[in-house]
């Protein structure tokens, strides 16, 4: 019998499982734009759970993150998360901080 091997990323930390999670009463489609996937919101959609609420899972490696949600086509930071840093376009992304980083 073969066994399996954990997956490890190149520092030796594994990839662990974020749940991002929004509220907003109106929105029809949200999706994250972040650099953990090139700043891309087609590559990330979210799931709305109810009217209103939004969420979705990530497994990321350890690090740090910047992002940002994408509401219907208008980009903006997660009004849930306190640390931001700003953009080249005068607006704060969002840090995420996963693991050891």
């Amino acid at each position: 019998m073969k066994k399996h091997k954990a997956q490890h990323n190149g520092n030796g930390d594994r990839p662990q499982p974020i749940r991002i999670e929004f509220a907003h009463p109106s929105a029809a489609r949200v999706a994250i734009a972040g650099t953990f996937n090139g700043w891309r919101p087609d590559a990330t959609q979210m799931i709305q759970v109810t009217e209103g609420r939004w969420f979705k899972e990530l497994v990321l490696p350890p690090g740090r993150y910047e992002y940002r949600l994408v509401v219907d086509g208008e980009w903006m930071a997660d009004p849930r998360v306190c640390q931001t840093t700003p953009n080249p376009f005068g607006q704060p992304n969002s840090v995420l901080l996963v693991g050891s980083a």
